[in-house]
């Protein structure tokens, strides 16, 4: 799904809001999606450990 994601960034020309978008733009989206991503990945390994525990 990432992927996925990371191409419709790199590929769109305008996004929803109607602004233009430039390579800096596209960089800052990747950048929130793949902190996004990161931050989901460091939720569920804290879940993990806490049903470990308790088991």
């Amino acid at each position: 799904m990432k992927g996925s994601l990371s191409f419709v960034i790199f590929i769109r020309k305008v996004d929803e809001a109607g602004t233009i978008q430039t390579p800096a733009t596209k960089l800052a989206a990747f950048i929130v999606l793949v902190i996004f991503f990161i931050f989901i990945v460091l939720i569920q390994l804290v879940l993990l450990l806490f049903v470990k525990r308790r088991k």
